[in-house]
């Protein structure tokens, strides 16, 4: 599971992401991250679009052996990149490949608008590996006619025709990921997960039909494979070498070998084998293998995500986007938040849970704070905050997980906007200056929480089968949301005192509480065009909690509602009374997993989560026009350059910055397309 950022007003992941990203306010908390002033993290800006650069904090403290592990990793990752634009979509790589050819061999007039709008498009797309919005996932519209990119097409040779071209201009597979509801999601979404005429009930009876070796321990079907129709028969196209998309998964398991030859220890070097394995032969259960010997390996420096994980793309749940993030270990950070995970047992057991839904042994929750060393696929350019992992219920209750947060992301995020926005959407001098001098730290601990405690806890009652076969559609933001939940319960908590987590625990979670409720019930629809519900789970999840709160608060006016020279506010009357209506909703969204209550979680989530207060909204998206800054934001990854004596050994890695964005992706494209444009 991936985290977006939680509590600002443009902080929304990604996380997803997983789990937003950026944050604009500054903190003085001791635990709050310093990084050099001269380092420039701002790059470019283009649409709704900021691209950021990062650093590597502590590169020259690795030994060369550690390097060499981070460079492989990387490379391995980097590999795989167009497996994640092929699942998005179709026709993305034709379209890429197409787009960037003109980019580079065009020689007519480049100071017209239309080449703008052409070079803003090829960009924004690049941001979203594909044609579809990374976040809304809406179809992005150019902004040149047809008959412009025909000019631009012929005047460089380049072919792209049939519905490669016309779906750039016409209307449809309007929508990468469909979550509406009574409608066929498979169908109506683009993503290329499911060929063409395949059906939700195809895929619901497909998986019903597969029954795991041990139910106690159920396989994630459906994770590496693309289900299709031939002659009628429904058939998985698996992700492996010599299936689908073998091309570059020979590449990625080629740099892996080379990343277990200089394994920090014998855990680490045996879990990367079985991730070998499983990419040699597409098997579910070495994927599990591999997961359960991922989650062991806890010592040493560098870590890494790597493979199709998370489902957020697929309607329905099953299907895994390929992503990496390669991890190298933040000593410090790591030590001060070690306590979040040695204390999870008692998180669990002081929680407002049912009984039945409480674990009686949290095990292995392990939590760290790591500096990214790169990141591909569905980590980037856009990237979450924090990830935990891994997803199979049945592992993080027998052997664990691992919950990170990225502290040199968050770091670029904190050190590249500015308090505009926050100043705009405050409603008075006292939630700003909580914001400024605790949110940082706010947002730090509800990532640990959440990650750590949140994702772990709980348990399904017995019988009841895995969230995306009984929540179907609603699993992703039903689990985001119970997460949230759980770090809000536990931010207004003196535990964190006592913890020697924070100094000020009151001052801690009011300012967590006001950036939640502002950005669930107001900011975040800077992200939305007017009219369009909401769509994206972590969205959804933060406003079903926002709106829920406030509407069950109303008889003792909770949050209350403020207009003032005619814009809106919300401002938190009482934050006990807040703490326990999160306590309740955290009750009641434990009880709809445990119990696979399908009917609940609609009433939740459509109720609260999906329509958007169209005034407000106006109001909003008014009220932003007046800040540059745009709303999402990604990343750039630093360019590992490794050093190689005569005889072809590697001697050095060099950590430099890409000088443009579009220097990189064009880069990207030239060294790491393996697959070929047929679908």
């Amino acid at each position: 599971m991936k985290l977006t950022s939680i509590l600002n007003l443009v902080l929304i992941t990604t996380i997803l992401v997983s789990c937003g990203n950026e944050k604009s306010e500054k903190n003085n908390d001791d635990m709050a991250s310093k990084e050099t002033i001269s380092f420039n993290h701002n790059l470019e800006q283009f649409a709704d679009i900021k691209v950021l650069r990062y650093q590597i904090p502590g590169w020259e403290q690795l030994t060369l052996k550690e390097q060499k592990l981070v460079y492989y990793l990387t490379q391995a990752g980097l590999s795989g990149r167009d497996i994640m634009w092929d699942q998005n979509y179709r026709h993305n790589l034709k379209i890429r490949k197409a787009l960037e050819n003109v980019y580079t061999n065009y020689g007519g007039d480049k100071s017209s608008d239309n080449w703008g709008a052409f070079v803003t498009y090829l960009k924004r797309i690049w941001f979203s590996n594909g044609i579809h919005h990374h976040y809304s996932n809406d179809k992005i519209k150019p902004e040149f006619s047809s008959e412009y990119l025909k000019e631009l097409l012929a005047e460089t040779n380049t072919v792209l025709e049939g519905d490669a071209f016309n779906v750039i201009f016409n209307d449809e597979d309007a929508k990468k990921v469909n979550q509406a509801k009574a409608v066929d999601n498979v169908a109506l979404s683009a993503v290329n997960f499911y060929g063409p005429n395949v059906t939700n009930d195809d895929v619901e009876h497909f998986y019903k039909a597969k029954i795991s070796p041990n139910p106690k321990r159920p396989l994630s079907f459906g994770l590496n494979s693309q289900l299709v129709k031939e002659n009628g028969v429904l058939k998985e196209r698996v992700y492996k070498s010599g299936g689908l998309y073998g091309e570059a998964i020979d590449e990625i398991i080629k740099w892996l070998e080379l990343a277990k030859g200089v394994a920090e220890n014998d855990a680490q070097g045996n879990a990367l084998g079985l991730l070998i394995d499983y990419y040699k032969t597409g098997d579910l259960q070495t994927w599990d293998d591999y997961n359960v010997a991922w989650t062991k390996a806890t010592e040493g420096n560098i870590d890494y995500i790597n493979s199709f994980i998370e489902v957020y793309n697929d309607p329905l749940g099953y299907r895994g986007s390929y992503e990496t993030i390669v991890q190298i270990n933040d000593f410090d950070m790591s030590q001060k938040m070690k306590v979040v995970s040695d204390n999870a047992q008692w998180f669990e057991d002081n929680s407002p849970l049912m009984d039945a839904h409480k674990k009686k042994n949290v095990v292995g929750v392990t939590y760290k704070v790591v500096n990214v060393g790169g990141e591909a696929g569905d980590a980037s350019p856009s990237t979450p905050i924090g990830v935990n992992l891994p997803n199979a219920n049945w592992i993080r209750a027998a052997v664990g997980s691992k919950s990170v947060s990225l502290g040199n992301i968050t770091n670029a995020y904190n050190n590249a906007a500015s308090s505009g926005r926050l100043k705009e959407f405050v409603n008075d001098d006292e939630e700003f200056e909580l914001e400024e001098k605790h949110g940082q730290l706010a947002d730090k601990l509800h990532t640990a929480l959440h990650e750590v405690i949140g994702h772990a806890s709980g348990q399904l009652n017995p019988g009841v089968g895995e969230t995306k076969e009984t929540l179907k559609n609603y699993k992703s933001t039903l689990e985001e949301g119970r997460a949230d939940l759980v770090g809000l319960y536990y931010l207004y908590n003196p535990k964190l005192q006592e913890l020697g987590l924070v100094k000020d625990w009151k001052s801690i979670g009011m300012a967590a509480y006001d950036g939640y409720i502002r950005n669930g019930l107001m900011t975040q629809l800077i992200r939305l065009n007017l009219g369009d519900d909401v769509e994206e789970a972590h969205m959804r999840n933060r406003q079903w909690v926002s709106a829920w709160a406030f509407e069950k608060g109303k008889a003792d006016n909770v949050i209350e509602k403020v207009t003032r020279n005619g814009k809106t506010y919300f401002n938190i009357n009482d934050y006990e009374k807040l703490h326990d209506l999160f306590g309740q909703l955290l009750r009641e969204t434990q009880r709809i997993k445990s119990e696979g209550d399908y009917a609940a979680v609609e009433a939740l989530v459509e109720g609260y989560g999906v329509k958007v207060d169209q005034a407000i909204h106006a109001e909003v998206l008014d009220r932003n026009k007046q800040f540059k800054s745009a709303p999402y934001s990604g990343f750039v990854n630093p360019v590992l350059v490794a050093e190689k004596n005569e005889e072809g050994e590697i001697t050095s890695v060099k950590v430099t910055q890409p000088e443009t964005f579009t220097s990189q992706m064009l880069d990207y494209s030239k060294r790491y397309s393996f697959l070929p444009e047929v679908n």
